[in-house]
């Protein structure tokens, strides 16, 4: 069994926003990070986290303007880890939920995020790793036309 913790693989350089910043500023950080997960935080505390797809699903197709606020489009209920949450039960929290980013917290500020990409790149757990992925994009294409 491996003992790896999320601590050892996490991303730690997150770019974040504020309840401050309006959605097109949430775009651009995404742009710019080549990301498309951001945590929202107030001071350090993680209070919800923005997705490039709520940003289509809740801005545009919403008929959100880019100035809306970032609370208008993010989510609050976050599923996260601690740091010294094994991989093993992060990959299966992953799965379980049919998620790709596990934002990782400590005393309620965030430390950091995994992704299913940390899991696969560092060929930790790759069966976990590729079942959840598997699991997901199953589900994304469940109602796609063919």
């Amino acid at each position: 069994m491996n003992s790896k913790t999320v601590k050892d693989i996490m991303t730690t350089n997150c770019a974040t926003v504020t309840l401050q910043d309006n959605v097109y500023e949430v775009a651009v950080a995404m742009s710019k990070q080549d990301v498309g997960f951001i945590p929202v935080v107030e001071g350090k505390q993680l209070i919800g986290c923005i997705t490039d797809r709520d940003l289509v699903v809740r801005g545009y197709a919403q008929k959100n303007e880019g100035s809306a606020k970032v609370e208008k489009v993010m989510s609050r209920d976050v599923t996260t880890v601690t740091p010294d949450t094994t991989v093993d039960e992060a990959a299966k929290i992953m799965a379980d939920k049919q998620i790709r980013r596990l934002p990782v917290v400590e005393n309620g500020n965030l430390a950091g995020v995994v992704s299913i990409g940390d899991l696969a790149i560092r060929k930790i757990f790759e069966n976990e790793a590729g079942d959840a992925l598997s699991k997901i994009s199953e589900n994304e294409f469940a109602g796609a036309v063919h």
